[in-house]
């Protein structure tokens, strides 16, 4: 990482570079000049009373105090995939976004205010949302207010519902949402989760040397598939009409031994689109290529219909499904993240993923 000019270290930034992608290099606190210093890349998010606000590309957020900047410059606004195919952030937020439709939504401006609240409710008789996906806000532009204002409907608007408020953001690509995620931050909204959105091409999917003969394919989710699908809870209209909604949705079954499917999965196709989501497993039947085979049959029928590319979404944590993708040539396109409004702010208990 070259930072020097004629041989001396140079910051080349200023508070004029707010919402560019910069790269930094600062004193360790107690380091000494010559061997302790720190990079960090990423959208300079705020730079004010001596203190540089960076958000890198997994969302992590960075301060920095000037006086131990030793250098700094601007670079390009994201680096280049190598590999999947092309999109852009905003295409990849509304194609996922009618993957998982609220049961209930409402505009503010450029933002979309989702809702799907469970009948069912918690011990305490709070009512619950079913996935943050269905229940949150999906921010594609401007709110049409200032921020503070948008923010306050938007908490209003989940009490109203018994929710708690959540925004979902995006880092790490062209068009994504590193500065809405600094402010949220500073308003004191916590970010629960995280996750990658990931994209590939779906012809590889197809064509991996797997025996798909034993999964089932449907139009509609029964109450087998349901039975291993881990983010249900108590089933009522609500899940059913978030799980079947989007273009063309398809539900992958692999039997059981008399209980609950070996596995599952879910694909919507959506143009060049074919999204892929709850993929699980029965834990006792893992290490036997069952997700593989879902995911195989699911292209197939995908490749059928005209689409040609896939995502899905995995989360931080999940290391199983990571090395699962990373072998079918998925790729990160960005990350994703649910900021949660602050406590006090709103009931209800938070949704699944």
């Amino acid at each position: 990482m070259e930072f020097t000019a004629g041989g001396r270290l140079e910051v080349r930034i200023t508070p004029s570079d707010v919402g560019k992608r910069v790269s930094v290099r600062r004193l360790v606190e107690g380091g000494a000049p010559s061997q302790e210093f720190t990079d960090t890349v990423g959208v300079l998010t705020s730079w004010n009373d001596g203190v540089l606000v960076i958000t890198r590309r997994d969302g992590q957020i960075v301060r920095i105090a000037q006086e131990t900047l030793v250098a700094g410059k601007t670079v390009p606004a994201a680096p280049a995939r190598r590999r999947g195919p092309a999109a852009t952030y905003e295409e990849l937020a509304r194609v996922a976004a009618r993957a998982w439709q609220p049961v209930e939504s409402e505009r503010l401006g450029d933002w979309e205010l989702r809702a799907a609240v469970q009948e069912a409710r918690t011990a305490a008789g709070r009512r619950v949302g079913f996935t943050r996906r269905a229940n949150s806000v999906l921010p594609l532009g401007d709110p049409g207010r200032p921020l503070d204002e948008a923010l306050a409907f938007v908490r209003r608007w989940y009490a109203e519902r018994g929710l708690p408020a959540y925004v979902q953001t995006a880092t790490g690509g062209a068009g994504t949402q590193e500065l809405l995620c600094a402010e949220l931050v500073e308003r004191g909204w916590e970010r629960e989760v995280s996750a990658d959105m990931r994209v590939g091409a779906l012809a590889p999917v197809g064509d991996l040397d797997v025996d798909t003969g034993h999964v089932a394919l449907s139009r509609s989710v029964g109450a087998d598939w349901l039975g291993r699908y881990q983010r249900s809870g108590e089933v009522g209209p609500q899940v059913l009409q978030v799980l079947g909604s989007g273009p063309s949705v398809w539900f992958a079954t692999v039997p059981g031994d008399g209980g609950p499917p070996a596995a599952i999965g879910r694909c919507v196709v959506d143009g060049r689109w074919a999204g892929f989501m709850a993929v699980e497993v029965d834990p006792a039947r893992r290490r036997e290529g069952l997700a593989t085979a879902v995911m195989a049959a699911l292209a197939r029928r995908a490749l059928t219909e005209g689409a040609s590319a896939a995502w899905l979404q995995v989360e931080e944590d999940n290391g199983g499904a990571r090395a699962l993708y990373d072998g079918m040539g998925f790729a990160a396109h960005h990350h994703y993240h649910h900021y949660r409004a602050p406590e006090g702010e709103g009931p209800g208990e938070p949704p699944a993923p």
